[in-house]
């Protein structure tokens, strides 16, 4: 009888990946919005200064305030460009939960 199939097996497609859009507030106090597939690291990379946004050039990241499970790669760009139109009190209330954003 054959082994059963392992998910990281070789010959299997690979797993499909989970993206996100995510805020990070600045010291200065200012959001900055993304997408990534491990919005942890990448706030990492944005507090490192290697690899980060310029955005935090003027102002380091201060914490990973916000994020959001996109179905795909398209579908967290299409929510990041809603999430930036946001006026800040209503990027402020996604954060707090006390607004959620629309599909």
């Amino acid at each position: 009888m054959p082994p059963e199939s392992d998910e990281h097996s070789p010959g299997n497609a690979p797993a499909v990946q989970t993206w996100w859009v995510y805020m990070v507030r600045a010291q200065n106090g200012h959001l900055y919005t993304g997408v990534s597939t491990d919005p942890e690291r990448r706030f990492r990379q944005h507090a490192s200064g290697k690899g980060g946004a310029r955005f935090f050039n003027r102002s380091p990241a201060q914490a990973l305030v916000w994020q959001h499970r996109c179905v795909d790669r398209s579908d967290a760009l299409r929510r990041e460009i809603a999430v930036k139109k946001l006026a800040k009190p209503a990027k402020e209330a996604l954060i707090s939960g006390a607004r959620s954003l629309q599909d």
